[in-house]
């Protein structure tokens, strides 16, 4: 429960992403270098001049307002909240602090509400999908479930790529979370719990790391990503996905041949996750005997959606100190939330978290939460070009005035939806029970992913737009932004959760998730969101880096592995406090240069 209730980050929906494409492509800003039209006389720019929004903070107080609302610049392709126009027109400027202030609180809350959707919704359906579909423990863990872990990572790419303007946001976010972990991360572990790494599994990681970060930097170098570069990122990653596979079987088999003539049973060969099933079972106890009633009565059907509704242990309450129950309180209203419109599929359950009078309720709401969500956030900003794009939509759904689309202009989409997923959900009522799920409920998983990947793209769009504010008001770079807050936000829950396993004795399993995971957010993270823009836009995705940040992190990135690459196998393999501290000693020196050359302490000198 610790572990579930630390990975505050696991986050971000394909579905959504492909809308967001298709948003930036259908109504495209100019970019930060184009030329402007006369619009502002009040703020003095020239009908010439290159207009970047960041300069609205040299502006008179009373001309923020206007050139906010006038500049192509200043605009979100996505989300539903403006918050630029929420900073400059909505709040005085003496009360700019006030409004830093309540973003700041609003993007933890929305990192809260990431992680909830991520470890209770989006991961456990993940978890289903690849149990249902009867895949491998090694193969769902380098995709379903890689993917749920790298969430965060992959979908505010997926998103900031989406975008010319945010695009430094992804590698910002991409390579920050990367000297991140394996530095602050595998460091920490081995200041924690000193111990042998394994050998073959950490050398095959770090050189398909490393591989991945010289692609990428080659991509940065051309200044370009075309079909086949974003195709040759997916399909490396498929080649290290066989790779771990075959190495697994290979290992196994040789294990099997090594274990002919042992003793059986001896506490050496028992992996990490048998010896923490045998210690669970030995230290636990099931506190739940003493709350289960001396006589069973069959619950009703009101009871049991009162409970399935519930957000909250009463017996976890009781029993939890006071940070959780603070914690716990900010979480309510999103989790129930999430109950109402998320189904979730639990295989390991007896019941498979079969709720009957909930799950109907579902086929209406989550189809519902669907269509409402993919016509209006991200698609709000179409809108402004429906006038002109009216004439070539078919005449059986096109939106209306206020963003809603509808069937021959008479019929909203969403009421088809409702009363088809009433019609459905009546059916399954009447043909199911409480006691026993029907055979069909494997397909819930697949509506929670769908619904909760909506949840997780909705809440990582308001994250980058509040980044890229953000980045106006303080006139920062998408890519320190992405290599701090971003990166900060989505690997914090990585961080402490690697931590709680090196201190119950898992480093080993720590330190392997370090590299493991960060290999998928790379190339995919990359590659799908190049591939995504490219089948949009049917152009080749320019790349501009920020001057000589993104190669400072680059190259650090690239430094912290070959150390790694180089020092870990000669210390034997040894990891001890002395490397943990050396680790984290690069970090802080690169966190350190990296502030430098943002404010132009550290600059190129220009010939």
């Amino acid at each position: 429960m610790a572990g579930g209730l630390l990975n505050v980050s696991w986050v971000l929906s394909l579905l959504c992403v492909l809308q967001m494409v298709e948003t930036v492509s259908g109504a495209r800003a100019p970019s930060a270098g184009a030329h402007i039209s006369s619009q502002f006389p009040a703020a003095g720019v020239s009908q010439t001049s290159v207009v970047d929004c960041r300069e609205v903070c040299g502006l008179n107080a009373s001309d923020r307002c206007a050139f906010v609302r006038t500049n192509p610049d200043c605009r979100s392709d996505g989300g539903y909240l403006d918050y630029l126009e929420g900073i400059f027109c909505h709040f005085p400027a003496r009360l700019l602090p006030l409004a830093i202030t309540l973003y700041a609180f609003w993007l933890l809350y929305l990192f809260l509400i990431l992680g909830v959707t991520a470890a209770k919704f989006f991961c456990p359906n993940l978890s289903a999908i690849s149990t249902t579909l009867k895949l491998s423990h090694n193969v769902a863990g380098v995709t379903f479930l890689a993917f749920g872990n790298g969430a965060p990572d992959i979908f505010s790419a997926l998103v900031a790529f989406s975008d010319p303007r945010t695009a430094g946001l992804a590698f910002g976010a991409l390579f920050g979370a990367g000297v991140l972990v394996t530095t602050v991360v595998a460091g920490g572990i081995a200041i924690l719990r000193p111990f042998t790494a394994a050998s073959r599994p950490f050398l095959r990681d770090i050189i398909f790391y490393m591989a991945a970060v010289l692609l990428i930097f080659t991509a940065l170098y051309c200044g370009r990503v075309t079909l086949a570069w974003a195709l040759g990122y997916l399909g490396f990653y498929a080649f290290y996905v066989v790779t771990v596979v075959l190495c697994t079987w290979i290992y196994q088999r040789q294990r099997r041949r090594s274990l002919v003539c042992s003793m059986p049973a001896t506490p050496e060969i028992l992996s990490d996750s048998e010896e923490e099933r045998m210690s669970s079972n030995t230290n636990s106890y099931d506190y739940g005997e003493e709350y289960r009633p001396l006589l069973l009565y069959p619950e009703t059907t009101a009871q049991i959606l009162v409970q399935a509704l519930n957000p909250l242990d009463y017996r976890k309450w009781r029993t939890k100190p006071m940070y959780w129950r603070v914690l716990k309180v900010f979480k309510l209203p999103v989790e129930f939330l999430l109950l109402l419109t998320v189904p979730v599929m639990d295989p390991d359950k007896e019941d498979r978290n079969w709720k009957r009078p909930l799950n109907c309720l579902h086929l209406v709401i989550s189809p519902l939460f669907l269509t409402l969500t993919l016509q209006s956030g991200a698609w709000a900003s179409r809108r402004s070009c429906q006038v002109e794009a009216v004439e070539r939509t078919s005449s059986l759904s096109r939106p209306s005035a206020d963003g809603v689309y509808e069937i021959g202009g008479l019929f909203p989409v969403w009421a088809v939806v409702v009363i088809a997923g009433t019609a459905l959900a009546a059916v399954t009522f009447f043909a199911t029970s409480n006691s026993e799920p029907p055979r069909f409920h494997w397909l819930f998983a697949f509506l929670g992913f769908l619904t909760s990947a909506l949840w997780i793209n909705a809440a990582a769009t308001e994250v980058v737009n509040i980044l890229r504010s953000l980045g106006v008001v303080f006139r920062l770079s998408n890519t320190v932004l992405g290599l701090t807050l971003l990166a900060w936000g989505n690997s914090i829950g990585d961080v402490f959760s690697d931590f709680t396993l090196a201190r119950q004795g898992y480093p080993r399993m720590a330190f392997s998730a370090c590299f493991g995971g960060i290999i998928f957010n790379m190339l995919v993270g990359v590659g799908l969101g190049c591939l995504l823009q490219i089948s949009r836009s049917h152009m080749e995705v320019k790349l501009e880096p920020d001057g000589l940040l993104v190669w400072i992190l680059a190259g650090t990135l690239g430094l912290s592995l070959v150390c790694s690459l180089v020092l870990v196998p000669l210390q034997c393999f040894q990891l001890s406090r002395v490397y943990g501290c050396c680790l984290l000693l690069l970090y802080l020196t690169f966190l350190v240069v990296a502030l430098l050359t943002e404010f132009g302490v550290i600059h190129l000198k220009t010939v």
